[in-house]
């Protein structure tokens, strides 16, 4: 049985693979061991409903395409929240779009954390650019949605180099979201990865559950138009660019923040 020093070791070295040479080559893509704790599968998360008309046959089609998933189920219910602020609900995700300004990015994804327990999760869409023609199209609002969602649930992305060709997952960076391959659904290894991520179970859940503040739960709001609450930057893109944020709050509960960045 492998060490988890070997496995870290082989996980980046696949990463590097994929980055210098362009191939179709998967690897890990989960991040970390961040996960919903639940005592059996398949598990159904709540997806909150703060979206307009105009995403909501986006969201439909990002539950149904993850509800493939023979681990995971999602169900799309109202939401909690006003679109703009976008505050997360414990034991559930809330997906949520508005012009959230000319700030540089599409889509980000929040996720609290209590130990490697995900607690709760936010979806944002950013109308400022949905509302230009380069974005205001079918198959850029299908990767989005599909990519920030999945974020929520463990995975990371699969490819962060723009200009590397289509891997066919919306959990890989593109200038062709349409392709081909297309990148607006996920793939085969998507779902293998779940299955990877959720193939253990747990003593207790954290799904649907609400939980006392301070266990994975943020002690007051945190404003995710301000980029620097985001916390510090952790991973970088093909680009240079940040696209993933680490914010601690202290008594081992943390918010991750996902960045898709408008090219």
């Amino acid at each position: 049985m492998f060490s988890k020093s070997y496995i870290i070791v082989a996980s980046l070295f696949a990463f590097v693979a994929i980055v210098a040479l362009g191939t179709v080559v998967y690897a890990t893509h989960s991040w970390g061991s961040y996960h919903w704790a639940r005592t059996s599968n398949p598990f159904t998360l709540k997806l909150g409903d703060n979206v307009s008309s105009a995403w909501d046959a986006y969201l439909a089609g990002a539950s149904s395409d993850w509800s493939q998933s023979s681990v995971l189920n999602t169900t799309i219910v109202a939401g909690n929240t006003t679109p703009r602020k976008c505050r997360a609900t414990v034991g559930r995700v809330e997906v949520c779009n508005a012009t959230y300004g000319n700030n540089g990015w599409l889509g980000i994804a929040s996720i609290w954390a209590s130990g490697s327990h995900i607690t709760q999760g936010t979806a944002k869409m950013n109308d400022t650019y949905f509302n230009t023609p380069t974005y205001n199209t079918p198959a850029w609002r299908r990767l989005v949605m599909c990519q920030e969602v999945a974020h929520t649930f463990g995975l990371d992305h699969q490819d962060e180099n723009f200009s590397n060709s289509n891997l066919g997952t919306c959990m890989d960076y593109t200038n062709d979201p349409d392709g081909p391959p297309s990148n607006e659904h996920p793939n085969s290894h998507d779902y293998s990865m779940l299955e990877t991520i959720y193939a253990h179970l747990d003593s207790s859940t954290t799904v649907g559950q609400a939980l006392p503040r301070g266990n994975g739960n943020s002690k007051a709001p945190i404003d995710f138009e301000n980029s620097a609450e985001w916390g510090k930057a952790i991973k970088h893109s093909g680009d240079g660019k940040a696209s993933l944020y680490l914010r601690d709050l202290g008594n081992n509960d943390k918010v991750f923040t996902f960045v898709l960045w408008a090219k």
